[in-house]
C-alpha cells in the first residue's frame, strides 16, 4: 500500500512540475513579445495610411508589433524619435524593405529584406507609420 501512495505522490509532484514549467515557458514567450512603445492611435487616418495599415499588419507587425510599437527581443518600435522624418526619411523605409538593414541603433540584429512589396506598398506603409508618429508627438 505504501508503494501505491509513493507512486501517486510522485505522479502528483511530476504533474505539478510540468504544469509549472509550461506556465514559465508561456510567460517567457509573452515577455519577449512585450510592446516597447506606448502608441496612441488616431481616431481617423488618411486613406493612404489605412491602406498602409493593412500592408503593415500583413508584412511588418509580426516583428515591429501592433501599431509599430516594437516587440521586446524581436524588433524596435517605429514610433520612436529615432525614426522621425528628420533622422530616417521616407526613402530609408524603402531601402530597408528592399535591401534590409544592418543593425545600428538597436541590438535586435539585422533586418532582412522583405519580398513582395512594391514601392507603392511601402509608401502607404510609411504613411501609416508617419501618421502614428505625428499623433504620438514624433515629427
Amino acid at each position: 500500500m505504501n508503494r501505491y501512495i509513493s507512486v501517486a505522490l510522485l505522479v502528483v509532484i511530476a504533474t505539478g512540475v510540468f504544469v509549472y514549467m509550461g506556465k514559465s515557458a508561456d510567460n517567457i514567450l509573452k515577455t519577449n513579445r512585450i510592446e516597447l512603445a506606448q502608441v496612441n492611435v488616431p481616431d481617423q487616418m488618411s486613406a493612404s495610411a489605412l491602406m498602409g495599415k493593412k500592408g503593415f499588419d500583413a508584412n511588418c507587425a509580426s516583428c515591429h508589433g501592433q501599431n509599430a510599437a516594437g516587440q521586446n527581443g524581436i524588433a524596435p518600435p517605429l514610433i520612436h524619435k529615432i525614426y522621425e522624418p528628420s533622422h530616417h526619411g521616407d526613402e530609408s523605409f524603402q531601402r530597408a524593405v528592399a535591401m534590409g538593414v544592418r543593425a545600428h541603433h538597436w541590438k535586435f540584429g539585422n533586418m532582412p529584406a522583405i519580398e513582395g512589396l512594391t514601392r507603392a506598398d511601402v509608401k502607404a506603409i510609411t504613411a501609416y507609420v508617419r501618421e502614428l508618429q505625428r499623433h504620438n508627438g514624433i515629427n
